[in-house]
């Protein structure tokens, strides 16, 4: 890694953990995570084919819990310094923003024109 992406790192300091075969306290919460995401891709997935109004709103629930137990873990990790994020340099967004932009010109519905059946 190049002296100016290691600039661009927003990390904490890492928590230090054994490296040895047995589970660490990173392996866990990764393990952890990794079970929570799978989970709330698991309720969008029942949300979109609950046909029951009651179901849907009890599974709607138990999906907002899911996703932030999956945020608080993810904030877990980000202060023990298991994550890191690099901070984005505003050329690249600007060119990022462009080109989606750009996409969005090519959709039916994205190009400021309305509904099509309604013209």
């Amino acid at each position: 890694m190049n002296q100016q992406q290691q600039q661009n790192k927003i990390k904490n300091p890492e928590l230090q953990v054994p490296k040895n075969t047995q589970m660490s306290e990173r392996d866990f919460i990764n393990d952890q995570l990794a079970t929570e995401k799978y989970m709330t891709s698991s309720y969008s997935i029942a949300l979109n084919e609950a046909s029951h109004a009651a179901l849907y709103q009890d599974l709607a629930g138990i999906c907002q819990q899911t996703q932030d137990c999956q945020r608080d873990l993810y904030n877990v990790m980000f202060r023990k310094g298991f994550y890191a994020l690099e901070a984005a340099e505003v050329q690249k967004m600007q060119q990022s923003y462009q080109q989606f932009q750009g996409y969005t010109n090519q959709l039916p519905y994205g190009n400021g024109s309305g509904n099509p059946s309604m013209n």
